[in-house]
């Protein structure tokens, strides 16, 4: 951890070096990840005539295509990925978040149990054949309610430190993936069990329309609700002095943020199932490129996060004859980078 100091030079240094250039790059490269993503697959599609779909209900024009070039890019391609769009966002934006409010660099969905808590809700919901609703519900549920205990058991034995907060959060998951193991246990190994295994693998080649409905508003407001309260995450993430000196009210501000960040994870997980690492290695990623100042971390973060997911989901599909699990990609590329964040961690990132 840095001092109060260090954190507001952070901040200071950050505050200077102007964004539009970043972001224009990142467009670009978001940009490049879509056109990249909708020509890859077993079914191949010219990038310009999968611009010219998309725009036909728009602009008219013959449509010199097959039904079944048209059914790949609108039901297949483009909702998958919108949703490796906002499954990445969503994951690097709550991990960015976690790391800001508990002040530690290491913390993630996964290393506090929300993605395991909001698996085992998933994966419960699933058991009972309940609805998407049902699955999103169970899971948010049982994401906070993990989260809730990683976040009590740390502070009960270790006043909040990094390490036992950590620890805390790999008891938690431990229980949640135990409770996980129970429901695949018990589940009907013909019909509900390949399901549920599967999809704790992580994919996103279930993911239809309805799904991106259902998901995009909720991932939105929380978005947004983090982003309103940037200001007030960034003063509390920085000195506990200083929250308190500008009147920030610590407990409301910690509980909507961690709220936000775990309805988002649970978001995430429900329809993609465990996707590993995002949420980790993503904000680290974004703090190097514009610092701690959380104000300009959240948004390169999510932007970062689905530039990211998009960019493994589409490796993930063309890495093998038959596609990989997403989870499976992202822990390749993930497990290298975190022990490089792990041999840099006494450089003190906040």
């Amino acid at each position: 951890m840095t001092t109060s100091h260090e954190g507001r030079r952070g901040l200071k240094r950050s505050r200077q070096q102007p964004l539009w250039p970043l972001y224009l790059i990142l467009f670009m490269l978001l940009l490049s990840a879509v056109v990249l993503a909708f020509a890859t697959g077993r079914y191949s599609v010219p990038p310009l005539m999968a611009l010219r779909i998309l725009l036909h209900p728009i602009i008219g024009g013959e449509a010199d295509w097959t039904a079944t070039v048209e059914t790949v890019v609108w039901e297949i391609r483009l909702p998958r990925i919108a949703g490796a769009l906002l499954v990445g966002a969503s994951l690097a934006a709550a991990g960015a978040t976690y790391q800001c409010i508990f002040r530690n660099p290491l913390v993630s969905p996964a290393i506090l149990g929300a993605s395991q808590g909001a698996a085992f809700g998933a994966s419960l919901a699933l058991l009972l054949r309940l609805s998407w609703s049902g699955v999103m519900g169970m899971a948010m549920a049982s994401g906070i309610l993990a989260t809730s205990a990683t976040a009590l058991i740390g502070r009960h034995l270790g006043s909040g430190s990094m390490i036992t907060l950590v620890l805390a959060g790999l008891v938690v998951a431990a229980v949640f993936n135990a409770l996980v193991a129970v429901v695949q246990y018990i589940a009907d190994p013909l019909d509900v069990l390949p399901s549920i295994t599967f999809w704790l693998m992580g994919s996103l080649n279930r993911i239809g329309n309805d799904d991106l409905g259902i998901i995009g508003v909720p991932i939105a407001l929380m978005l947004a609700q983090l982003y309103a309260f940037r200001w007030h995450i960034n003063v509390l993430g920085a000195d506990n002095d200083a929250a308190r000196a500008l009147g920030v009210n610590a407990p409301l501000v910690s509980g909507v943020a961690i709220a936000g960040a775990t309805v988002l994870t649970a978001l995430a997980v429900s329809v993609s199932g465990i996707v590993g690492w995002v949420g980790l290695i993503v904000p680290h990623i974004a703090r190097f490129l514009v610092g701690p100042n959380f104000n300009r971390l959240l948004p390169i973060s999510a932007l970062t996060g689905g530039l990211f997911l998009l960019a493994m989901d589409t490796l993930a599909r063309s890495m093998a004859t038959q596609e990989l699990p997403l989870g499976v990609v992202t822990s390749l590329v993930g497990a290298p980078f975190f022990a490089i964040v792990l041999g840099r961690a006494r450089r003190h990132w906040f």
